[in-house]
């Protein structure tokens, strides 16, 4: 199912947002400000972002900056409407701008267009010596495909979405599990251990002294 952040201050506009696109099918989740959202952003994985520009807290432009590192489509949606806007909005990395007021059936195209343009380009993620279809879930190296856990998959993608930066087992702990990291390391250590056999990356997923782990790859 498509997961779609809300992110949206009135809580009427969000409420008609949410109940439209679950009768469309969507799996929708509200944030009513920068910071929750951010919050619901590091914790879940998401495949569209609805976001609102004057936002308490942390507002949309300082929010796409965050979002944009992590590769989820989003579509502003705000009464900002000049044209200075709708740039501004854009050259920022929002794949679309709807502005306020809007017809639900215009909303529904724009996201249907938006998720439809993301699978497109989206859907193979190839790099080093493998490529990944992130709808069937396949993973392969050449006509070989590599079976992995979901917490296996997960791990692979988060590695690849984070390339060449150094993740903290906290962080890697937090997005992959979705509970508070507690300490132990274990878990991450031994899930690491695993995708890297599985793999063949030993020489890609690294350890990084009293950090955690990093994936790296040439440009």
């Amino acid at each position: 199912m498509i997961n779609i952040l809300i992110v949206e201050d009135e809580k009427n506009i969000s409420d008609l947002i949410k109940i439209n696109l679950m009768e469309a099918g969507y799996h929708c989740v509200c944030a009513y400000d920068g910071k929750q959202a951010a919050d619901l952003i590091e914790q879940n994985n998401w495949d569209l972002i609805l976001l609102d520009i004057m936002l308490p807290k942390i507002n949309g432009y300082e929010l796409i900056e965050y979002i944009k590192p992590l590769d989820i489509s989003v579509i502003f949606i705000t009464a900002k409407a000049s044209v200075t806007d709708i740039v501004k909005g854009l050259k920022l990395g929002a794949d679309d701008y709807l502005t306020k007021p809007f017809e639900i059936i215009e909303l529904l195209a724009r996201v249907e267009s938006v998720l439809r343009r993301d699978k497109k380009n989206n859907r193979i993620l190839e790099v080093a010596d493998i490529s990944i279809d992130t709808f069937s879930r396949l993973v392969k190296r050449g006509e070989d495909t590599i079976t992995l856990t979901l917490k296996e998959y997960e791990l692979l993608l988060l590695f690849i979405r984070s390339k060449n930066i150094a993740l903290f087992r906290e962080q890697i702990y937090e997005k992959i599990w979705g509970d508070d990291y507690m300490g132990d390391s274990r878990t991450v250590d031994l899930h690491v251990q695993r995708l890297r056999k599985k793999m063949g990356w030993e020489k890609y997923i690294t350890a990084v002294y009293k950090i955690g782990y990093r994936f790296e790859v040439k440009p």
